[in-house]
């Protein structure tokens, strides 16, 4: 609590100048906050800092004893940022998450637990000794956090893990070996193993001035896990680089590598692969590691979350023996699964299939598949020229990012080869556009492209704790919903439970628009029509776009409006 909050004090006449002094000395001396100092010296009680906080910045003060607290809702906010900021959840209502704190002026603090939760912040104040109360109840004293974290280690130990570690001798033996340390290795192997158990994409291991954090990509959210000590920061690090096979020596240029484990989960073994990239920052080395779970990949298109029609189109696309069959989203929006669904389809004894990657995520058997290395010239272009002397039957070209790799992919997609790639596009018809501005004559692009599908993933509704969420009929039809529709459609949302973990979300769905493209669609494009233009007359001709296909998903109960409306547009 800042010291403007004991001047404000004085000035209302509840403490005097001198009073105020004595309770500075004392911070000063044994650290707290300056309002625990003015209750420890007794100059005033928790009710009066309270009463006082609450008439002063207009926040509403509450009385702990009388809550009762919701475990569902404490889970929101990790433990210890509870414990660091000396703030407890209190409830959630839609968007807004209500929060008891002992210092409403903390804006950090709100401005982090909004970042960390996604939810508007609503503050009422509470006293000091109440929270901690209230904390030690929900989670047991700091000592008994700390035992629990260390009894997790020590289970760590038990985990059956297989590491294939690059074991020569490292120039930074001082470092080398404290990265092999019992309580490093431990705390790794769980941050390594937990994120399978949790169902997460990605690890983030970040540095800052004065904290490190590791955060869990869960259904397309991140989340804070756990906040290790600073002086562990450099072992970790250290240990993920041996694992990875990389030169812990090296901490100014940015490095790449995998690590493969194998772990035993409900009895049964996993093989595990982790994508490591390592980014110098302002304050260390920072860790994003991706998890490929082979288990996870879903290769059954039918069950990926087309559209009925719009899966119907993409097969027909895909089982052409030529032209090309393009799919757009941005990052993270499940291409890689859509690509490998498709060749996993086509995938049969008399078919040559090979991709170029960048990187490989899964290893498909029957399937030619080639690592693109840029630091010795095996780029997209240089792997598509070889491949036309493969005779092969399908291309998979990982990304197209430039003209030269366009121009290629189109020439083999015109000389009888069937060619699946991907592109950085916001939707279907805008596809068109970026291939003419890479350079691409239109005349190439109408006769080469068959199919653009684009794509998005948004978090499904949680089935365990799934109850109605009403809406006016005119809000719907904002949305885009029909007249019609919006009179009969059921909205659901996640309540939140044990299950998902308060988020109320757990896994996740597709929306795709799929664009075939027609002898309409291709005079369009012949006579350089605008992506607005395309659009309307695939919208004429049925297309389902990716604001329909998510209300598609609403309607079915597999998603809150919420999603749907962050990742599309009308």
């Amino acid at each position: 609590m800042s010291a403007r909050i004991g001047d404000l004090l004085v000035k209302e006449g509840v403490i005097t100048a001198a009073q105020l002094q004595q309770a500075l000395d004392h911070q000063k001396k044994n650290g707290g906050r300056l309002g625990s100092c003015l209750v420890k010296l007794q100059f005033v009680s928790e009710e009066d800092v309270t009463t006082f906080l609450s008439r002063q910045y207009g926040v509403p003060s509450i009385n702990l004893s009388y809550f009762d607290l919701d475990p569902a809702v404490a889970k929101l906010i990790p433990e210890d940022t509870a414990r660091r900021y000396e703030v407890l959840p209190l409830s959630r209502v839609g968007s807004s998450l209500t929060i008891a704190m002992t210092d409403p002026t903390n804006v950090f603090a709100m401005d982090d637990i909004k970042f960390m939760t996604g939810f508007n912040i609503e503050p009422v104040v509470a006293s000091e000794a109440a929270i901690a109360e209230a904390l030690k109840k929900l989670y047991g004293s700091a000592e008994d956090s700390v035992k629990n974290m260390m009894a997790e280690l020590e289970n760590a130990e038990d985990t059956a893990l297989e590491m294939e570690a690059d074991e020569e001798q490292l120039s930074m033996e001082a470092l080398e070996n404290a990265a092999d340390e019992a309580p490093v290795v431990k705390l790794v192997n769980v941050i390594l193993t937990e994120i399978v158990r949790r169902g997460g994409s990605d690890i983030h291991m970040e540095p800052y001035e004065k904290e490190y954090r590791v955060r869990y990509r869960i259904d397309g959210e991140l989340q804070t896990i756990m906040n290790p000590p600073m002086k562990l920061r450099d072992a970790i690090i250290s240990r993920i680089k041996i694992m990875s096979k990389l030169d812990i020596s090296e901490k100014r240029l940015p490095q790449d590598g995998r690590i493969m484990l194998k772990m035993t989960m409900d009895g049964r073994k996993k093989q595990l692969d982790y994508r490591v990239s390592i980014l110098p920052t302002l304050w260390g080395e920072k860790v994003c590691i991706r998890l490929l779970d082979k288990e996870n990949l879903r290769l059954d298109m039918t069950k990926l979350g087309f559209e009925p029609e719009s899966l119907e189109k993409f097969q027909a696309a895909v089982l052409k023996p030529y032209g090309m069959v393009l799919v757009t989203g941005p990052t993270g929006s499940g291409k890689t699964n859509t690509l490998y669904s498709s060749i996993a389809l086509l995938n049969k004894p008399n078919t040559n299939i090979v991709t170029a990657e960048d990187p490989v995520e899964f290893q498909l058997p029957g399937i030619n598949q080639v690592q693109m290395r840029d630091n010795i010239g095996l780029n997209f272009a240089a792997a598509l020229r070889s491949f036309l002397r493969q005779d092969p039957n399908i291309i998979l070209v990982g990304e197209i990012r430039d003209f030269e790799t366009a121009e290629i992919a189109i020439k083999a997609a015109l000389t009888g080869h069937l060619v699946l790639s991907t592109l950085h596009t916001n939707d279907a018809p805008s596809t068109i556009s970026r291939l003419m501005n890479m350079g691409i004559e239109p005349f190439l692009v109408a006769t080469s492209v068959h199919l653009i599908c684009a794509q998005r993933l948004i978090r499904r509704i949680c089935s365990n704790c799934k109850v109605e969420d009403p809406h006016s009929p005119e809000a719907l039809i904002q949305l885009g919903f029909t007249p019609e529709e919006s009179k009969t459609v059921k909205i659901y949302k996640g309540a939140g439970c044990e299950v998902c973990r308060g988020s109320g979300t757990k896994g996740r769905v597709g929306l795709y628009e799929v664009l075939a493209i027609t002898d309409e669609l291709r005079e369009l494009i012949l006579v350089g029509a605008s992506s607005l233009e395309i659009r309307r007359k695939a919208v004429e001709q049925g297309v389902i776009t990716l604001r329909r296909s998510g209300l598609r998903k609403i309607m079915d109960g597999a998603a809150n409006i919420e999603e749907v409306v962050k990742e599309t547009v009308l």
